[in-house]
């Protein structure tokens, strides 16, 4: 696997760059765009980057985490609080995710986006207003676990961790869910099947391939 190696402002600029010139797969009008990496990893700071990069071009964005569409705790943690299959397949509302982030983005639809709908740490609904991203804006999504649904990114973007890098990067009390992301990384392959692939085992100097 060679990368090279990178800043994160350059690579917000440079991932904003390859947006610009990105037309919608779908030929709809708005691009739909993956962070995706544990928690450990920080796919959301990325995203926030790419989004002020976008914002100091003219074009608008929204930034929206996956966590924001977890279910509710009588749900996911049905099987326990530390149950790594649930972490794995049942905790990300993915029916909110289609009907109030992607819907609205297809061709025709409205652009109103609703940036989150539930909070984990109350287990209450956000009550967040809805956001209307204007045409030719850009949804930056970021959140772990992401390229095993069957979303419709135009750009995927896998932020890695080492193995050991992810166990000293997340916290003790989370190594839980360590067992669910090695079960991702060998049914889905992020690495491999991501558009953009950055390493960020040091963050203070991530490399990258895309």
């Amino acid at each position: 696997m060679r990368l090279e190696p990178i800043t994160w402002d350059r690579l917000a600029e440079l991932l904003a760059d390859r947006l610009a010139g990105l037309e919608p797969a779908d030929g709809g009008a708005w691009l739909r765009v993956a962070f995706d990496g544990a928690p450990a990893a920080r796919p959301g700071d990325l995203a926030e980057r790419v989004g002020e990069a976008l914002r100091v071009r003219g074009r608008p964005s929204l930034v929206v985490g996956a966590e924001g569409f977890l279910r509710p705790a009588s749900l996911r943690l049905e099987h326990g609080r530390r149950d790594a299959e649930s972490y794995y397949g049942g905790w990300l509302d993915t029916g909110a995710l289609w009907r109030e982030v992607f819907g609205p983005l297809d061709p025709g639809g409205s652009g109103r986006v609703l940036p989150d709908l539930w909070d984990p740490a109350t287990d209450r609904a956000t009550r967040s207003p809805y956001v209307q991203l204007p045409a030719g804006g850009v949804l930056l999504l970021h959140g772990p676990l992401l390229l095993r649904h069957w979303f419709p990114f135009d750009l995927t973007v896998h932020v890695l961790l080492s193995p050991a890098a992810l166990r000293r990067r997340t916290p003790e009390t989370d190594h839980w869910t360590l067992s669910a992301f090695e079960r991702y990384e060998s049914e889905t392959d992020p690495a491999a099947s991501a558009d953009v692939l950055v390493r960020a085992d040091d963050p203070r100097h991530p490399a990258w391939r895309g």
